[in-house]
């Protein structure tokens, strides 16, 4: 694939902020993958908590200070980012399999199936995706699997919309036209003949889209709808610092709060420049 080609790669890093951005994101993503490697405590082990550590200041022992329980803050995060990177990334992996399908069927056959398919999406595009997750989550509870379920309804939409109008125009092209009148299934033209032509913007959609994942999951996880206390996320522990904020404690927010927007920052700057790369005209 194009993508992974060196002299694209070459062509990514000559982007300071796109390469910035990437180092951050791969740090912050190590530090998910094998959070016990680097905290100091598993927060979430109740015989490593003590509680005359509780409420600690950023110090030497404790680098980003401790909360209500004495859970060290720094660990807490490495934790947190753990949940809200698998949650953003397993949700948009299934919005991409649902949407980039959906869009491949309907704008291919079009006629009612596009018609159903495409009210569907307008209807729930009317609606703020936020609170379409709200009622979602408050109708089936707290939970990483439910939050993920919820994430991915809420985004299949883009995916569809996009797949579908690059496939109205693929499907008329000379390519798509002879390999119909050679007798192909309508199966092996929509996925072996026109969906290779048609990554290109679902890939751009979707590390944008990783993004507004982790964004929503922190949102609902930080109004008590999302992952529930035992599996923390980083908007669960701007929750449970939100408490205290004002009483002086501030680290037990700030510092989640930090971490989350360098990553979203990060995502973004990535996503940014993947676009630029696979669509030359928008190239600066």
């Amino acid at each position: 694939m194009k993508l992974f080609k060196n002299e694209i790669l070459i062509e990514y890093f000559e982007d300071k902020l796109a390469a910035v951005g990437l180092v951050i994101f791969t740090i912050l993503a190590i530090f998910a993958i094998a959070p016990a490697l680097f905290s100091y405590q598993n927060p979430y082990d109740l015989t490593q908590l003590y509680l005359e550590n509780s409420f600690q200041a950023p110090n030497p022992n404790f680098i980003l200070g401790t909360d209500e329980q004495g859970r060290d803050i720094f660990s807490a995060i490495m934790y947190g980012l753990r949940v809200s990177l698998y949650v953003g990334f397993a949700s948009t992996i299934l919005s991409v399999i649902i949407g980039f399908t959906l869009g491949l069927i309907s704008g291919y056959y079009g006629g009612w199936v596009d018609t159903i398919i495409m009210r569907i999406a307008d209807i729930q595009l009317s609606f703020p995706a936020i609170l379409i997750a709200l009622i979602i989550m408050a109708l089936w509870g707290a939970g990483v699997g439910k939050i993920i379920i919820a994430i991915t309804i809420v985004n299949w939409v883009y995916y569809a919309r996009t797949a579908r109008g690059v496939v109205l125009s693929e499907k008329e092209k000379d390519y798509a036209q002879s390999a119909k009148a050679l007798g192909m299934s309508n199966f092996s033209i929509i996925f072996k003949e026109i969906m290779p032509n048609t990554t290109a913007p679902i890939i751009v959609i979707a590390t944008v889209r990783i993004a507004v994942a982790i964004i929503l999951e922190a949102t609902l996880s930080f109004l008590g709808l999302g992952v529930p206390i035992t599996e923390p996320s980083l908007g669960s522990l701007i929750a449970n610092g939100y408490q205290v904020l004002f009483s002086g404690y501030w680290w037990t927010s700030v510092f989640p709060g930090i971490v989350l927007m360098v990553l979203i920052i990060s995502i973004n700057l990535i996503g940014d420049r993947t676009r630029d790369i696979m669509n030359p005209r928008l190239k600066r």
